[in-house]
């Protein structure tokens, strides 16, 4: 899939120009990619993540490339409710109300469950869980206000399945998906939508910590560990493309999307059709 600044695609690009966009965890990997394709449609953008000052100068400098409009930046902690609400208001007071919402900070730990300690679980769930929900409920009057908001939550096939050692993020997905759905019930007809986004193995900063772990475990190179990740879970033997990932998020995003709502939409390379 290209980058959605090709003709085909100016409909969905036009809808999106002048909008504000606000993306979590995004100084890299999938967040990375979806808030550089909301500044290539024209958006207003707030990027964040914990990165050194001179990174983030770069990120801020990159995204104005891509865009003539404004650039903000977040450094929120999100286990903090007080720092999740102060982003949505530094987002309106910086670039204008926020138009668009995607959660997708999010952490992983992995232990068998008598063996999870309770702070990481906690911490776990303050980020993946906790966070969209005061995310959410600050940003959603401002949307019924205005009478248009998109709301998506990068969720992850755990959400639909679970996996071995890997309960406070299964638990943490699955609960995003069932939000989600909520928030959609509520929302029906105000002209906001809320969906959840599914995707399978993506060669992010997150998985790669997996796949050198799976390398030094079993005493195999790098390119076999990925093999061996993606032969476990993924049908297709690939991983997902950020961009591709990205481009899905924005057309949810977009005006053509307004009847998708309430869903949780895989791209997982066949992981979780069975």
């Amino acid at each position: 899939m290209k980058d959605l600044n090709c003709s085909k695609d100016a409909d969905i690009m036009n809808s999106l120009r002048g909008k504000c966009a606000v993306v979590t965890g995004s100084t890299s990997g999938i967040g990375w990619g979806v808030v550089s394709q909301f500044a290539k449609a024209g958006c207003r953008v707030m990027f964040h993540g914990l990165e050194e000052e001179s990174q983030i100068t770069n990120l801020k400098e990159e995204l104005a490339s891509f865009s003539k409009d404004k650039v903000a930046y977040s450094s929120a902690d999100l286990v903090d409710p007080d720092q999740c609400r102060n982003l949505i208001m530094d987002a309106n007071r910086q670039l204008g109300k926020v138009d668009i919402l995607v959660n997708n900070a999010g952490v992983q730990f992995t232990a068998p469950v008598q063996n999870f300690p309770p702070d990481k679980w906690n911490w776990l769930l303050a980020i993946n869980l906790n966070a969209p929900y005061h995310l959410t409920r600050t940003v959603i009057p401002q949307m019924y206000d205005r009478k248009w908001g998109r709301i998506i939550y990068i969720a992850s096939a755990h959400g639909k399945v679970g996996s071995v050692n890997k309960s406070g993020y299964c638990a943490s997905k699955h609960g995003l998906m069932g939000f989600s759905k909520s928030v959609a019930l509520e929302a029906a007809g105000t002209g906001v939508t809320s969906n959840c986004v599914c995707p399978g193995w993506v060669l992010t900063p997150l998985v790669q910590k997996q796949i050198d772990r799976i390398s030094e475990e079993n005493r195999i190179s790098i390119d076999e560990a990925k093999m061996k990740l993606l032969s476990e879970k993924q049908p297709s033997g690939e991983f997902i493309r950020t961009e591709d990932l990205a481009a899905f998020v924005v057309f949810l995003s977009s005006d053509a999307a307004s009847q998708i709502t309430g869903a949780s939409l895989s791209m997982d390379g066949g992981w979780t059709t069975c």
